[in-house]
């Protein structure tokens, strides 16, 4: 069954994003294209840096691996 994604506006998207508030259920990903390869890596993090990232996971509503990947993109964009 499809996941029915709720539409808001930008400004109320920031705002509930702020607030820490689960974004999942407004994003629609169902047109995402997928990476035909993927490289699966291994990367040691101390206990306390995962705990850190962690809990910015949780307030976005996103899996650990999802925000790591955001991140080092994000960062890539200005190198």
């Amino acid at each position: 069954m499809k996941k029915s994604v709720k539409k808001i506006t930008s400004k109320e998207f920031d705002k509930r994003f702020d607030k820490g508030k689960d974004m999942g259920y407004f994003l629609d990903v169902s047109k995402a294209k997928a990476n035909k390869k993927i490289q699966r890596i291994n990367i040691d993090f101390p206990i306390f840096l995962l705990a850190e990232i962690d809990k910015e996971a949780r307030k976005i509503g996103v899996a650990r691996s999802a925000l790591i990947k955001l991140w080092l993109s994000e960062k890539l964009k200005h190198v």
